[in-house]
């Protein structure tokens, strides 16, 4: 059921990345899933990670997310599809839910705002208020005169908001790879339409416990405003779960894939 057995069902783990981050921060994850016998795909969404893309050219939600949504159509229908979206990336699988309803069969929410297709988000919960210049680096790809394209925390912020449970290790390699976040791409989430069959596919949420960038009330505000079908909480991790606790993350997915009718 986890490897690749040609028309045998394949639990196929996808892991989408949140604000500023790529796929390079899912390499403990995806160890781990794929040791457990299970498929295991990061991707870097436009502008982030190795994609060549400016990221202060990026002003479209559907731009940014076109690794994702080329990713999935290419996957074969044996492959059962569990998206995993962490912080912004939230948005990011729901408006892959929203195009490939049929193909996935999870989409779990990691500490991440669980968009309703249709519905306004609470905007994206890793980027808090541009304005705090004390906080974020603000980019203008456009001239001084136009609105932010592109922001990024100030790497003193960095240890204390994101990373305040994780190895210094994993904070030095986050140093050298983070990117910008493309502002108002990342705000196409609220103009996401309708769609009832995305809404019939299972989500599961995520929460982690020492979470200075979105905090444990904000996250059960969005569990009580869309009740997941399964619920789990990392006590120990901060806002970046694929660093601090891994090892208790992919328990969890796996404990969540465990209930699964394939």
């Amino acid at each position: 059921m986890g490897g690749d057995g040609g028309g045998d069902s394949v639990i196929h783990f996808v892991l989408v990345h949140g604000a500023s981050h790529g796929s390079w921060c899912w390499y403990k994850l995806i160890t781990l899933l794929v040791s457990a016998g299970f498929k295991a795909t990061s991707v870097d969404l436009t502008g982030a990670g190795i994609n060549l893309a400016d990221p202060n050219s990026v002003f479209d939600f559907d731009h940014y997310n076109r690794p994702l949504f080329s990713l999935l159509s290419d996957l074969p229908p044996h492959h059962k599809i569990i998206l995993v979206g962490h912080s912004a990336g939230g948005g990011s699988i729901t408006a892959a839910l929203c195009k490939f309803p049929d193909k996935i069969s999870m989409a779990v929410y990691l500490a991440a705002d669980m968009v309703q297709p249709g519905s306004t988000s609470s905007s994206n919960s890793s980027i808090k208020s541009v304005g705090e210049e004390d906080i974020w680096e603000i980019t203008y790809g456009e001239g001084p005169d136009k609105p932010p394209t592109g922001v990024l925390m100030k790497e003193e912020f960095r240890h204390q908001h994101y990373y305040s449970q994780s190895p210094l290790e994993d904070v030095t390699l986050a140093s050298k790879l983070l990117r910008p976040a493309p502002v108002r791409a990342l705000l196409g989430v609220d103009k996401l339409p309708p769609n009832p069959k995305a809404e019939q596919v299972p989500r599961v949420y995520i929460k982690t416990g020492k979470d200075n960038i979105v905090s444990s009330l904000r996250q059960d505000r969005f569990v009580e405003k869309g009740p997941p079908s399964q619920f789990y909480t990392l006590e120990e991790s901060d806002h970046c779960p694929f660093f601090s606790v891994p090892t208790t993350l992919s328990a969890y997915l796996l404990r969540a894939v465990s209930f699964l009718k394939l």
